[in-house]
């Protein structure tokens, strides 16, 4: 634990000399509450709550952005540090490969963590300071939202981890993240809105749904959240979608959780035996 704590420290330590942990933070302040002032004007006329609003627009923002920062932090983790000749030094102490992948996780995972909750709590805090009135489903809805959001990031560092870990060069580690995020976060859902559209409910069954939804973390995490509260679910647009599926909150949580488990553990399966 000694050397997880150790390892974990020096990426932390890293992403403050590199002002990745500041630029993270400050820019999901900054939108979160540009979403916040602007997005919650409509409230009076829909009837949707302040908070409901916000929710429902940094879900929509966490999906883009959040990935795509956690494969940002994490693409060279493995690779990078080869390339450097970090990793043989790091090795050289008397500590595993599965430790230093799972230090590395822990440290990227933090800062994911530290910039999500301090920029998007920037948001309810100034939103309440507003003296917009809030009710407490809100306040677990949003808690839901930035909690699972921390989820989704962890799913995505540990995808990182696993490109990290299958490639030999930093520059087609990047190049492969960006592809990752395309697909998950653009093309899969644009082919899946097509294969519906063009099935026309005759063979895809809400079974069938429920799987192709579980197979993109970017997925379960807008299920999580879009349709996991009523008022959020009805402000959103989502309510048939969320009447159509049937998977429960733990069920999402658990496929996010796997998204999570099981990258890394690939991830720390090939790096087991790579050569250095």
């Amino acid at each position: 634990m000694r050397n997880l704590l150790i390892i974990a420290g020096k990426e932390i330590q890293e992403a403050l000399r590199n002002r990745w942990v500041l630029a993270t933070t400050l820019l999901l302040a900054a939108l979160a509450l540009s979403l916040t002032f602007l997005g919650s004007a409509p409230t009076g006329t829909v009837g949707a709550g302040a908070l409901d609003v916000v929710v429902v627009s940094l879900s929509s923002l966490t999906i883009f952005l959040v990935p795509l920062i956690a494969l940002l932090i994490s693409h060279d983790a493995i690779v990078g540090d080869i390339e450097r000749g970090t990793l043989l030094l790091l090795l050289s102490y008397p500590v595993g490969r599965g430790q230093v992948l799972l230090g590395k996780f822990a440290g990227h995972l933090a800062i994911l963590a530290f910039a999500t909750v301090l920029g998007y709590g920037a948001a309810a805090v100034a939103l309440a300071a507003s003296g917009a009135e809030v009710d407490g489903a809100s306040w677990v809805a949003f808690a839901a939202m930035v909690g699972s959001s921390i989820l989704l990031g962890a799913a995505f560092v540990a995808i990182g981890y696993l490109v990290s870990a299958l490639v030999q060069q930093r520059g087609m580690a990047a190049g492969i993240a960006v592809g990752v995020w395309l697909l998950l976060v653009l093309i899969y859902d644009m082919a899946l809105l097509g294969l519906l559209v063009a099935d026309q409910g005759m063979t895809i069954t809400g079974g069938v749904l429920n799987a192709l939804l579980l197979l993109n973390p970017a997925d379960v995490y807008r299920m999580l959240n879009l349709t996991g509260s009523a008022n959020v679910s009805a402000f959103s647009g989502m309510a048939g979608l969320a009447d159509s599926v049937t998977l429960a909150p733990v069920h999402l949580l658990a496929a996010l959780a796997a998204w999570t488990v099981v990258p890394l553990a690939i991830a720390a399966f090939i790096l087991s035996r790579r050569e250095l």
